[in-house]
């Protein structure tokens, strides 16, 4: 709850409750190993039989049309694989923080089509570099941090630091979020959503150092597991009905209006996302490249997210099958072509409650054997090497992994800071995620407990406008909106009118 010196400018009220009351009370203690299995220890198996049910409903009337989809699907990327293998990094566009408000149409087209983007230059390296060490000593002076792994910390529990709060709220990086979040649209003007008032989200940190293998987090996409098969879950929005229906050439990633209805926290796991974010991404503080640390996405994109949600439907007639228990993170096989064929794989005539790489309450993992046509050894690309101050983004459907060894001579750190539109659910979050803030517990989504509430050094609510500014306020939910501002569209006006009200700034 606000300290009494906010209830001078944010008024009391009657918060609506968020749509979706697991999401409402302080997750259970926990770390970044709680959301992967690989990484908690979790075996992946068979899920329950209403997986089996859920999957017949989903494509029901429409066996056939999913049948010849997939035999599209993988023709595709049998064309597209050899392209991303011998393109390797340079796949991934990249344009200057500066040519932001006239960006190439070689970037925009590509962005689109890989759903990855580095943004160079977003912060001047001088200034990330003097964070970056403001940083280390705020760790330093707070040994108390929880972190993983426990004996040789690398992602840090860490929320509130002044180092956080500064770069979520700096108006290059906000902007940067504004121009990402332009490339998504809605098929409804109407739908209250607004991409150019991004709100802050507060995620964690990651210093990694030079030899660390513990933090091999394999091919990932965030944002749930079987909540995307789930009627409850993405098929709220109908998010991937095209997919369903055997048409996946119609899925279109972009389309944002269909995203609002979500829920891909259905199971409360431990950093599971109830906002909606419409880009991963991270700041880098370190130079560093392949091979040291950094990311790797998957740029086949939107045919990669057809595949990974029509495989649960198919089996091999011949050939190895993941067995009970094969963990998505760590099996690798060889397939030869005669496997790989289409027509060696028969859409099941009996659902199954299989979920390949799926757990409930954790993050979909994906591997090299159970999702065999991806080729995730080859597609795999990192990112191109950064320096201090670039910005990396995702799409939130994207497959992404980090190195499993960081074979660097220097630390790879980033500031995990996602891009997330002003939305009502986005607003109902800033409420908890404000009441946290100022309390010093943990970001709504992540593991409970008492946070940095002891922290020395931490940045109280009070000292917010001095530190960020207006924007960087509002994006907190710490200032009223401005609904009446110059030049905003009618559903901008709304939305921002909406979260106001849900703010408590009034009735």
């Amino acid at each position: 709850m606000f300290t009494p010196a906010f209830r001078t400018t944010i008024p009391r009220r009657a918060v609506t409750p968020l749509r979706t009351a697991a999401t409402q009370a302080q997750k259970r203690p926990g770390n970044i190993s709680d959301a992967f299995a690989s990484l908690s220890g979790h075996e992946l198996e068979p899920l329950s039989a209403e997986y089996a049910d859920l999957k017949g409903r989903l494509i029901r009337g429409h066996e056939g049309a999913v049948r010849e989809s997939w035999e599209r699907l993988l023709r595709h990327l049998r064309e597209e694989i050899p392209l991303i293998v011998e393109l390797g990094s340079k796949v991934i566009p990249e344009i200057e923080f500066t040519d932001l408000d006239h960006a190439p149409e070689a970037f925009s087209s590509a962005f689109k089509k890989r759903g990855v983007a580095v943004v160079r230059g977003v912060v001047p390296e001088q200034q990330v570099l003097q964070q970056k060490e403001a940083l280390k000593e705020y760790i330093r002076a707070n040994p108390q941090t929880k972190a993983y792994p426990a004996d040789d910390p690398q992602v840090f529990e860490l929320y509130w630091s002044r180092v956080q709060l500064l770069a979520r709220g700096h108006p290059n990086l906000l902007k940067t979020h504004r121009f990402l979040m332009s490339y998504w649209h809605s098929a409804n003007p109407h739908t209250p959503l607004s991409t150019q008032h991004p709100i802050s989200y507060a995620d964690r940190l990651r210093i990694r150092r030079p030899g660390d293998a513990k933090f091999a987090l394999g091919p990932h996409v965030d944002g749930g597991s079987v909540e995307r098969w789930s009627e409850q879950g993405y098929g709220l929005g109908k998010v991937y009905d095209s997919i369903w229906k055997g048409k996946w050439e119609d899925f279109d990633p972009w389309e944002a209006s269909c995203r609002l209805a979500v829920n891909a926290d259905l199971h409360q796991g431990v950093g599971a996302c109830s906002a909606f974010r419409m880009f991963q991404g991270w700041l880098s503080m370190s130079a560093s490249g392949p091979f040291e640390g950094t990311l790797l996405v998957n740029p086949l994109f939107e045919k990669a997210t057809a595949y990974y949600l029509l495989r649960p439907f198919f089996s091999p007639k011949r050939g190895a099958v993941a067995p009970p228990g094969a963990h998505a993170a760590s099996a690798t096989t060889s397939h030869a072509a005669a496997y790989l064929a289409s027509d060696n794989w028969q859409l099941d005539a009996t659902p199954s409650p299989w979920i390949q790489g799926a757990t409930p309450g954790h993050g979909q993992e994906l591997s090299h054997l159970l999702h065999p046509h991806l080729d995730v050894n080859k597609t795999m690309v990192h990112v191109p090497r950064v320096a201090p101050g670039d910005y990396v983004a995702w799409h939130c459907d994207t497959i992404h992994a980090v190195d499993k060894t960081h074979a660097g001579s220097s630390d790879s750190t980033v500031l995990y800071i996602p891009a997330c539109p002003m939305t009502e659910d986005n607003a109902h979050y800033l409420v908890r995620q404000r009441d946290n803030f100022v309390a010093g517990t943990p970001s709504p989504d992540f593991g409970g407990g008492p946070g940095e509430r002891a922290h020395v050094g931490r940045i109280k609510a009070d000292d917010m406008m001095a530190w960020l500014g207006e924007e960087g306020c509002r994006a907190m939910g710490l200032k009223e909106w401005d609904s009446d501002a110059a030049g905003l569209t009618p559903a901008q006006r709304v939305t921002l009118d909406r979260a106001n009200k849900i703010l408590g700034f009034y009735d």
